[in-house]
């Protein structure tokens, strides 16, 4: 029969067919499935928040390339207990005298809440285990964490042990923390035990069990006195599914299970962290491990900013306050010293930002019909169910907004705003900034029409973010500032400012400038929050300028300021008065 003239040949399934890659896959072996033909997880729904531990301050850190000093890490720390953490882990105190000086530090000073429990790691070794538990002395509330590996890799190839061996360390090591805690610690602790069979992954589920069995004989675990059992995905290797089975296996197997709280450790070698947390909390755990943004060894522990946010998005409640993403991330990126992915979910730079003509005509189609309904009901928008294209949630219930990116047209400053303001003018605006700016030129088009030059480009920059001698607006313009710093080294900031047509000397403190300048605003009236700062050089050679840019919530709204100065502490500060002047423009 012949094909009718006009009408494309069909593919056939074997023209598609993909071919070996070549690589070499004998290598690699299958992962060993879980018998348990009558599983319950995939009925099961997540409708509670489970325990949480950040383990940020131990996980998390041993993974940087610089690791936290004492003031990054007492920030990361206090940020936790804003959030709302009840568990955090707070160091491996044996490993060396930063550790053991920093639990130290937040005992003696009093940084720790009455209702939050520190937890401390340790190996199983008697001078470890004893250093251990002498970090914590004073502590009110006070978890110790040993651990051991149990996978058979690690029996034959490090330890050189038997299995009977291996459970008789995890036996050990148990005795001596209680051992331990019995002799240095007071009746004002109240304290607790966490085991994790380490690679729990690669370790046969019978000897897990068997291991863990062993440990809460020691333990004796009943009410009122919990043993946390922690099963890690030490290296994630397989599915999500397999590792809820497992899970389920163990809970059901456990013997004195209602006294156990089953903790889940994940780490995200396959991608797959978040999806292996949450199954295995419908599988029966009872508590997650880990940290924020999926910070940690190798590809990261399960990130704890989206499964909390996953749950805030099917309408249950996280118990952590993830209402100012920014901050939280700000903060993070300052502790790591690394930088959170603008596609990171939640909180990325570009998570709420549409390049797409369609998505943004169908996200500003929804918001009409979120009012519409709204008002339908004679309700607001927040009192309704959100129900918006392409935002799974509303950005400003995490302190962001909807940010649709217009392109200008394709010959504006051969290629764009950013194009321009970085290869005519060297400001290489964070990528937020890019998108404010942007709606300011899409303001122009829309009411002027026609291209937008270079050089309007930079006149509308020079007009909404500097004012200069030749054009001057706003509430303040700087003159001088002189900043002291004392020995705590806090900084005490002077400066003196024209404010409303006055001349006016405005003093704060504060653990920098910027903080500084902040409380010296608000004795003008301003309430300013800083939410994001960057800055770089314009040029090289000593005489080189700065550029600083500011993003701050001033009187609840977000706004950004730059300021361009030799000066680094100066170009801030004009930043921060842009954005000021912005604000009551």
């Amino acid at each position: 029969m012949s094909q009718p003239v006009g009408r494309p040949t069909p593919v056939t399934n074997a023209t598609q067919a993909q071919k070996p890659s070549g690589m070499p896959i004998h290598k690699y072996g299958q992962y060993d499935a879980v018998d348990i033909p009558d599983r319950t997880w995939p009925n099961g729904r997540i409708t509670k928040a489970p325990r949480w531990l950040s383990t940020d301050l131990r996980d998390g850190n041993q993974a940087l390339i610089d690791p936290m000093s004492p003031a990054r890490k007492r920030e990361m720390f206090d940020l936790l207990v804003r959030m709302g953490y009840k568990e955090i882990e707070v160091g491996f105190p044996s490993s060396g005298e930063t550790d053991f000086n920093f639990v130290r530090s937040i005992i003696e000073e009093g940084a720790i809440p009455e209702d939050v429990t520190i937890s401390v790691l340790t190996q199983a070794r008697e001078e470890l285990i004893e250093r251990t538990v002498e970090s914590l002395r004073g502590a009110h509330r006070a978890t110790v964490h040993l651990y051991n590996a149990t996978a058979p890799t690690f029996r034959r190839v490090v330890f050189r042990g038997t299995k009977e061996q291996v459970k008789q360390i995890a036996v050990d090591g148990t005795r001596l923390v209680m051992e331990y805690a019995d002799k240095i610690l007071g009746d004002e602790t109240i304290f607790g035990y966490q085991y994790s069979p380490e690679i729990f992954t690669d370790t046969e589920l019978d000897f897990a069990l068997e291991v863990c069995e062993a440990v809460c004989d020691v333990w004796q675990p009943e009410e009122g006195r919990e043993i946390i059992l922690n099963l890690p995905a030490t290296v994630e290797r397989s599915t999500p599914s397999t590792h809820a089975d497992r899970f389920e296996w163990m809970s059901r197997n456990l013997s004195r299970r209602e006294y156990v709280c089953l903790s889940v450790h994940p780490h995200n070698d396959r991608g797959t962290a978040v999806a292996a947390a949450e199954l295995a909390i419908m599988a029966g755990a009872d508590r997650i491990e880990g940290c924020l943004f999926g910070q940690g060894e190798r590809t990261g522990n399960v990130d704890l900013v989206t499964l909390g946010m996953n749950l805030f998005s099917q309408g249950v409640d996280p118990q952590i306050d993830f209402s100012q993403i920014d901050e939280i991330r700000r903060t993070s990126e300052y502790c790591n010293q690394m930088e959170i992915h603008p596609r990171h979910p939640y909180a990325g730079d570009l998570v709420y930002t549409a390049f797409s003509g369609s998505h943004q005509d169908a996200i500003k189609k929804g918001f009409d019909a979120m009012e519409a309904d709204a008002a339908a009901a004679g309700r607001t928008v927040d009192e309704i169910e959100w129900a918006v294209p392409y935002l799974p949630i509303d950005p400003k219930d995490v302190g962001r907004s909807y940010e649709a990116v217009i392109r200008v047209n394709s010959q504006s400053g051969k290629g764009g705003i950013a194009y321009v303001l970085k290869n005519d003018h060297k400001l290489d605006l964070p990528r937020r900034m890019q998108i404010e700016f942007s709606k300011i030129i899409q303001q122009k088009t829309d009411s002027e029409g026609g291209e937008v030059t270079p050089t309007a480009i930079w006149s509308v920059f020079q007009d909404e973010y500097l004012p200069n001698p030749e054009n001057p607006w706003g509430r303040i313009q700087l003159r001088s500032g002189q900043t002291t710093t004392d020995k705590d080294g806090r900084d005490t900031l002077t400066v003196e400012a024209v404010v409303d047509g006055r001349d006016t000397v405005l003093t704060g403190t504060g653990n920098g400038p910027i903080s500084a300048f902040f409380e010296a605003l608000a004795t003008t009236g301003v309430d300013a929050r800083l939410l994001d700062y960057q800055e770089h050089t314009m040029s090289e050679g000593a005489s080189a300028q700065a550029a600083s840019y500011i993003e701050c919530a001033i009187d609840g709204v977000v706004l950004w300021g730059i300021g361009i100065d030799a000066n680094t502490t100066r170009a801030s500060l004009k930043a921060v008065i842009s954005a000021v002047n912005r604000a009551s423009r």
